[in-house]
């Protein structure tokens, strides 16, 4: 007989070490079940569960807020900036006596410019508008006709038949819709508007008083408009305001408001001897404020992410706590630190990933709807939670950037991560014998 008639018993144990070996590997099958089975803790563990709950809820409501959040700030400001830059203007030019005489041909030369939607010449003042024994003070602008058309916030607020009447009528006005609201005005009433410069007498300067037909009323959107201002035509308020034929200066809207400092001394050029402001400067610290505002309430709300993934952090140390003797048996079988490591790593960051995600659908169907929420939560409590007349818009904006939410997700993955290192290094450093050594 030759030995090769006898089979090496020996010969399957090679594919039987193969299989141990996969086994063992990095995140394997059998890392990945011990660690699914740890995060369900039998009935003694409840308390374990517990603390995984809402280690989940705090991340998933933590990552909801600031979505939620920072999608309001980024609305918000983004309408403000739409209805401020729409209603004002990215350029102002003025003169340095107040009283721009030159307007038409400067106006004409800045339209010509690349880049430049238009460019409005208007007579601004402020007076005292009374009627209904309501005497309010208010700003009164003066635009022709045509440039009224241009400003796409009041035109396409405006009633059909409007623009007719006020072409029509020299002495009529376009009432802002809450002015004309709290004053009790109507298209077809009349309203008093006095100036303080007025005509000039041997005894000094009278006040100029004249009555004016309501033409109609339009809606920004924006209360510090809507409340505040009167449009009147152009001649009418040169006349009103005493600015014979000039102007009190010149809006220009570019194309790229963004890049204002790329075309100024192209503007500068076509309109020398004046003084320019740029949108920036109207209203500087308000937008500052704003940008403040985003960046420190992103910071804080962060700091709910990281409070969470203290909880992931003690409830992950508990569990440890509890598993060291299953722990010291998988050591004493064979099982390597770097398998308990990353078995509890693994443990702790299914936590924060899901926590995260669910946190980012919650937060993405809220921005959907946020109107709608904050109309059913004015229905519950009676009361007005965004006041235009303090907010300045008339409904709650949401804008999500998909930059930030990125940042949002990643920075709440890193830590909740973060959070399961330490817990998991305890674990592979459980020496066995120590850990047997009572039981």
């Amino acid at each position: 007989m030759n030995r090769a008639d006898f089979p090496d018993r020996r010969r399957p144990a090679a594919p039987q070490a193969r299989r141990r070996g996969d086994s063992t590997r990095p995140f394997s099958y059998f890392e990945l079940m011990l660690a699914s089975r740890y995060l369900r803790a039998r009935r003694q563990e409840g308390w374990i569960s517990v603390v995984t709950g809402f280690s989940l809820a705090g991340i998933a409501l933590g990552v909801a807020t600031l979505i939620v959040v920072m999608s309001v700030m980024n609305g918000f400001r983004e309408d403000i900036m739409a209805k401020i830059l729409g209603f004002r203007g990215h350029y102002m030019i003025q003169s340095q006596s107040n009283t721009l005489d030159q307007w038409q041909a400067l106006s004409a030369n800045l339209s010509r410019i690349p880049g430049v939607t238009r460019a409005t010449p208007f007579v601004e003042g402020q007076a005292l508008a009374t009627a209904q024994g309501i005497s309010p003070g208010v700003v009164v602008r003066g635009l022709r006709v045509e440039d009224i058309l241009k400003v796409k916030l009041v035109a396409d607020s405006l009633s059909p038949g409007v623009l007719d009447r006020f072409r029509r009528n020299s002495s009529s006005v376009l009432v802002g819709e809450s002015l004309a609201r709290n004053m009790g005005l109507l298209p077809g009433m009349n309203v008093t508007l006095l100036s303080p410069r007025g005509n000039v007498t041997p005894f000094g300067v009278t006040p100029r008083q004249k009555s004016y037909l309501v033409a109609g009323t339009f809606k920004v959107g924006m209360s510090l408009y809507d409340a505040n201002m009167m449009f009147m035509p152009m001649q009418e308020a040169q006349a009103f305001f005493n600015k014979g034929t000039g102007a009190s200066g010149i809006e220009v809207m570019v194309a790229q408001p963004d890049q204002v400092d790329r075309m100024r001394s192209t503007i500068e050029k076509a309109a020398p001897d004046t003084t320019i402001y740029d949108w920036r400067h109207t209203d500087p610290d308000f937008f500052s404020a704003l940008e403040v505002e985003r960046v420190v309430m992103f910071l804080i709300l962060t700091l709910m992410i990281i409070v969470a993934g203290f909880n992931i952090i003690s409830g992950m140390i508990m569990l440890v706590k509890d598993k060291t003797r299953d722990i010291a048996i998988l050591r004493t079988m064979g099982a390597a630190r770097g398998t308990i490591l990353r078995v509890f790593l693994m443990s702790g960051s299914v936590i924060g990933i899901t926590g995260t995600f669910i946190g980012f659908s919650l937060g993405v169907v809220v921005c959907w709807n946020i109107e709608n929420i904050r109309q059913f939560l004015i229905w519950v409590t009676g009361v007005n939670l965004f006041p235009e007349t303090l907010y300045f818009l008339s409904k709650l904006p949401a804008k999500m950037d998909s930059g930030e939410i990125t940042t949002v997700v990643l920075i709440s993955l890193v830590l909740t991560i973060l959070a399961t290192v330490y817990p998991a290094w305890r674990a592979a450093r459980l020496d066995p014998v120590e850990a047997l050594r009572y039981e």
